[in-house]
């Protein structure tokens, strides 16, 4: 049977990047609890067009878990407070009657608001962008059985290449730092024959644009890894350190 629950949401609201914001207190009654966080967004947004109020801007894209553009920040918690799941994955069912639900954006300085709930995330596009690639030979392409790849070194790069991007890391982070997407984009190519012909390079580019980009310094305090919504293990840190001073040598 679909139960219902009454919810008070505190959404923080910001008309822009240089604008002061606030949060906002809204009633939202009769919530189904088998509704995502994301539909039930949707029912307040639809109940504020009806009042001629602006609505919440959120970001959200493929709402299954996969794109994590769905970057909310829920009672202090990236995605939500379910464990490894994205927010559009987050059902109502999580929450009481009754209860009161603070909604914020990503908090890191390399993520600038543009509006409400959603923010600029585009400093990780710029750090793949900067080596989070590898050279080919674009004729033939060789059987991907050609290249034996043992099964923990394949299951490894598998757990880094399951990052999705999407900063949860960064927000979680006391220091607003993207060591954890960075290492997972790193490791991924490292553990991999492809991804040595840019190894060094790799690694210093990586590490140096994401400085640049206003990211802070790891602390090693797991809150990374720990609300991560695809569980990408913070082992990963260890090897860009390593990949990151192996090319520091070479120089």
């Amino acid at each position: 049977m679909e139960k219902s629950i009454n919810l008070t949401l505190k959404v923080w609201r910001q008309a822009g990047p240089k604008v002061k914001g606030e949060f906002e207190t809204y009633k939202v009654d009769n919530v189904s609890t088998d509704s995502s966080f994301l539909e039930m967004l949707d029912v307040l947004n639809e109940s504020l067009i009806k009042q001629r109020k602006e609505p919440i801007v959120f970001d959200h894209d493929c709402r299954e878990g996969i794109c994590g553009m769905c970057s909310l920040y829920i009672n202090g918690h990236p995605h939500g407070p379910d464990g490894e799941i994205t927010t559009c994955q987050l059902h109502m069912r999580n929450f009481h009657d009754g209860q009161t639900i603070t909604v914020e954006p990503w908090r890191s300085a390399a993520f600038p608001i543009i509006k409400d709930l959603m923010v600029d995330r585009g400093a990780y596009d710029k750090i793949i962008q900067a080596g989070g690639y590898v050279s080919v030979n674009t004729g033939g392409v060789p059987d991907g059985n050609a290249i034996a790849i043992g099964k923990n070194i394949a299951d490894e790069a598998m757990d880094a290449a399951s990052c999705i991007g999407c900063g949860a890391c960064a927000a979680a982070c006391k220091n607003g730092s993207a060591m954890l997407f960075v290492a997972a984009k790193v490791s991924q190519l490292a553990l991999l024959p492809q991804g040595k012909v840019e190894a060094a390079h790799r690694a210093k580019v990586m590490v140096a644009k994401m400085d640049e980009l206003g990211f802070g310094n790891c602390t090693n305090t797991g809150a990374c890894e720990a609300e991560c919504p695809k569980n990408v293990s913070i082992s990963h840190i260890a090897r860009l350190n390593r990949e990151f001073l192996s090319a520091k040598f070479k120089d």
